[in-house]
């Protein structure tokens, strides 16, 4: 009855979802292809999936009609309503025991609200998040999926195949129930963020303090990715050698520094801010993009307070700024574990942060040989509070956060801001201080809110009249 037909359908051909669909035909697989304007569809099929094992199909009942049941349909579409909107066009056409693979950036609670609507329905649903970008979906992507776990047993085959490889294994597993593969993706994202902002703030510093050219800068981030083996790393030290051909300028000094975001990083803080966790240079790194996108309030100011980098530092001080990047990242990774952490406790994902790190070594765009010592840490405790304090990172921190506030400090002096550099360190300096001011907050809090206290001395909750009210 199945002879012939598809293993599994690709909804959005975008060019995501185009090399998703090449990617699986390659491994062995039949793909089917929809998307809402049908020329896009006879166009992929016709020149990049000429002669493949793809079939075009040009209405939602011919694509659910050619694939194997149980049907496995992975929507490669856009964010927000067109993906209730894809669902909602499938659903008469699907039977019980058929599954749906949300495979874009979505938001984690529409993947649970979707995922109780599909259940009712008989329907099961994976929450995919899927990294690596265009080159990463057409030669193996970093894949974290979440959801109905029968579902996931029953399309293991074809995600293990299209993931990228390690000597660990594919870079997929299944996380956990409901959202948990999309929470992951939104976490991925803003350790992200972070990192790009500390790469380019590292990249600022050097073309205003150093007055490097980014042809130098190119040879630096090349030199010290040996270390890292960052993606982010490597594009960027292509991006500063890469010249712009209509100009004949590095195409980095031809880019409008104004920032972009799809609500990702933004989605990441927010959360944490629910869930009562301190994401600090997350967190500045989407303030960061916030600020650099008000371009034209930020050339009125500077005409008015005409801010010059005043700097005598020495050549030397490279060395530092390469050991405060280092472990800098290491926090904005560390930042992002510890809300997966807390977060899999609030909402029952169980997630295993070991495998979530042996999955984002390839394919994703973190990825990186930090990933490595990460995954053991938590292999070794799957309890660890907090990375700052494990075997694998103790002595970096005690080598390299003297580096990290050498920079932070003489770069605030330059007149230059660093916002993730600085709240990396605060991070570190709030972690590791036994003693931090809020016993004052909590007396004005308790003082013109009367919200109480706890003391030192005794246990309780406990209130001072500071005022006279009686006398008022």
């Amino acid at each position: 009855m199945d002879q012939g037909k598809s293993d599994i359908a690709v909804v959005g051909m975008a060019v995501m979802g185009q090399n998703l669909a090449l990617n699986m035909e390659s491994k062995g697989f039949i793909v089917s292809v929809y998307n809402r304007h049908s020329e896009k569809t006879q166009r992929f099929v016709e020149e990049r999936a000429r002669n493949k094992n793809i079939l075009g199909t040009y209405n939602i009942k011919e694509l659910v009609d050619s694939l194997k049941t149980p049907r496995k349909i992975m929507l490669m579409v856009k964010a927000g309503n067109p993906v209730d909107g894809v669902i909602k066009e499938l659903l008469p056409y699907l039977e019980e025991g058929d599954i749906i693979i949300d495979g874009g950036n979505s938001y984690y609670k529409d993947t649970d609200r979707r995922s109780e609507y599909l259940s009712q329905k008989h329907i099961r649903f994976l929450g995919t998040g899927v990294s690596g970008g265009e080159y990463g979906a057409l030669h193996g992507p970093s894949i974290m999926p979440g959801g109905d776990k029968s579902a996931y047993e029953e399309v293991k085959e074809i995600l293990e195949a299209t993931a990228a490889k390690t000597q660990d294994g594919p870079c997929v597993t299944y996380l956990g129930p409901k959202s948990s593969g999309h929470y992951v993706k939104m976490v991925h994202n803003g350790i992200e963020y972070a990192i790009m902002e500390l790469i380019s703030e590292t990249y600022d510093i050097m073309r205003k303090v150093f007055k490097l050219s980014p042809k130098e800068m190119s040879n630096l981030f090349k030199e010290w990715n040996e270390e890292h083996q960052s993606y982010l790393m490597e594009i960027t030290y292509k991006i500063l050698d890469w010249v712009d051909e209509e100009t004949g300028k590095p195409i980095v000094d031809v880019i409008l520094d104004s920032a972009k975001q799809k609500g990702t990083g933004k989605w990441s803080v927010q959360d944490a801010l629910d869930l009562n966790i301190s994401i600090p240079t997350i967190n500045a790194a989407v303030n960061a993009r916030t600020l650099s996108s008000i371009k034209e309030e930020r050339i009125k100011i500077e005409k008015i307070y005409k801010t010059t980098i005043e700097s005598n530092l020495k050549e030397d001080f490279i060395y530092s700024l390469k050991n405060a990047l280092f472990i800098a990242t290491v926090i904005a990774y560390t930042e992002g574990m510890k809300l997966l952490q807390v977060a899999s406790n609030e909402y029952g994902y169980n997630l295993d942060l070991s495998e979530v790190a042996r999955i984002w070594e390839d394919g994703c765009i973190i990825r990186s040989a930090l990933l490595k010592p990460i995954q053991k840490s938590f292999k070794n405790d799957p309890h660890l509070i907090n990375l700052i304090i494990s075997n694998e990172f103790k002595n970096e921190f005690q080598n390299r956060i003297p580096e990290l506030r050498k920079v932070v400090s003489e770069i605030k002096k330059a007149n230059i801001p660093i916002p993730a550099f600085s709240s990396a360190l605060d991070y570190f300096d709030g972690l590791s201080s036994k003693e931090l001011p809020a016993n004052l907050i909590q007396a004005q809090r308790d003082y013109f809110g009367a919200h109480t206290y706890e003391r030192r001395d005794k246990e309780g909750v406990f209130h001072t009249e500071w005022q006279d009210i009686h006398n008022i």
